[in-house]
């Protein structure tokens, strides 16, 4: 494995970097809430939260998350992949020194994993942007706000100034260079361009459920709402009282359309007009890290490192975009080979802390994780995303130990093997 800057037990970490708590060196992994509710005792690994956020959100809210597009073939490959590589543990290394710890951007995280971004988070938690944000602060990790969220930019930029946002950018250069201005004014030091929706993907699992942007109001909408009073109460009324409905706030520089509307259809801009030409742009305009979520092809890599691009996450999108998009794992290696150095990124079906260490040895410099932490807001508010993380960080730092190596610089492809697919 390359060296990207993935750190150990080393002078390098301050104990400033986690949390201010005095410490002489990191934590092997980011704590978790005090003390656990009964909902969330039962939950021992993020393939729970899974069914535990069925039963409590609203059959289109779910389906929403659940769903990718078409026949789900990519997003099921996203999780078919990691079965076909094994490990090489070694034995006898002393392992007592092991840290998680990566340093991405200059920034130790105390975990190799964020949160990736998630739209209408608010409508599955109440104030979920915050609660995301809030968890992966104080767990030391980054969080990638939405551009499809409910929250305003400038609310979860206070609250968690370490927040990364992500944007689904116009086709018009104007409308691109106020969204950008408001972003910066906002504070954010990091911005996400998603590259893969230059048009709607046919999301039939959305339609099968009832879901659609905005939401239609109708009986059966009604009734799935009032089978889920835990939701309806706690975060769907109590949003309408304390907050009014909500909005798409940050698709552009001015506020979009309610997430609750009976004939207003969503502007989505002239994504298909997109182009290199378009991220020059950009790149020009924005001072920040700049970050392209999407890349599947080495070819793409290398014209977005040569366009000045800070870092890239190879991502088929979770699987909802094109049905039958390669998984990012199968690309990793060959991005990384085209990545001239920047940091390289990888999010799509991760579950496990074996499934971190398979990323990282294909050459991730860093994960990002989706589905699993909207689920856990759902049902368990901050303390369910801080349950989580401490979830994948306390198997992380297990297989490590496990693995027999001490920093995440030791797992490179020789800590494999390939199995042969399944057939």
């Amino acid at each position: 494995m390359r060296d990207t800057g993935h750190e150990g037990n080393s002078a390098a970490i301050k104990a400033e970097d986690f949390h201010g708590s005095g410490q002489q060196s990191p934590p092997r992994k980011p704590a978790g809430p005090a003390k656990l509710s009964r909902k969330l005792r039962a939950i021992l690994s993020l393939d729970d939260l899974e069914p535990a956020a069925r039963r409590h959100l609203p059959r289109p809210l779910f389906g929403y998350i659940v769903g990718g597009s078409e026949d789900n073939a990519s997003r099921t490959d996203n999780r078919a992949v990691f079965k076909e590589y094994g490990f090489v543990p070694r034995v006898l290394t002393d392992v007592s020194k092991r840290s998680q710890a990566a340093t991405l951007f200059g920034k130790t995280y105390a975990a190799p994993f964020g949160i990736a971004p998630m739209g209408i988070s608010a409508l599955m938690a109440y104030r979920g942007d915050l609660v995301l944000a809030r968890a992966a602060a104080e767990a030391s990790i980054p969080m990638i706000m939405s551009g499809s969220s409910l929250t305003r930019l400038e609310e979860v930029a206070e609250a968690a100034p370490e927040t990364w946002f992500q944007a689904y950018l116009p086709g018009e250069p104007p409308r691109i260079e106020a969204l950008v201005d408001r972003v910066a004014r906002a504070g954010f030091e990091t911005l996400l361009l998603t590259v893969d929706t230059a048009v709607l993907a046919s999301r039939e699992n959305n339609v099968r459920t009832g879901f659609s942007t905005p939401l239609r109001p109708s009986l059966r909408l009604a009734y799935d709402g009032a089978i889920r009073p835990n939701w309806l109460v706690n975060t769907f009324a109590r949003t309408l009282l304390r907050h009014g409905m909500p909005h798409f706030e940050n698709s552009y520089a001015e506020r979009g359309a309610p997430i609750v509307a009976q004939n207003i259809t969503r502007d989505l801009g002239l994504r298909d007009h997109l182009n290199w030409e378009h991220l020059k742009q950009i790149r020009a305009q924005w001072k920040g890290k700049l970050i392209v979520k999407g890349i599947l092809a080495p070819e793409d890599a290398r014209i977005a490192r040569e366009q000045g691009v800070d870092g890239i996450i190879v991502s088929n999108h979770g699987g909802r975009q094109l049905d039958g998009a390669i998984s990012g794992l199968r690309q990793l290696p060959g991005i990384v080979a085209e990545s001239g150095g920047i940091p390289v990124m990888f999010d799509g079906g991760i579950r496990r802390g074996t499934d971190v260490l398979k990323a990282v040895a294909l050459g991730a410099d860093f994960v990002f994780v989706g589905r699993p932490f909207l689920y856990a807001a759902a049902i368990g508010g901050q303390d369910g995303v801080q349950h989580a993380i401490n979830l994948l960080a306390t198997e992380i730092d297990q297989d490590m130990g496990l693995m027999g190596i001490n920093s995440l610089k030791e797992m490179g492809p020789d800590k494999l093997y390939r199995r042969s697919p399944a057939s």
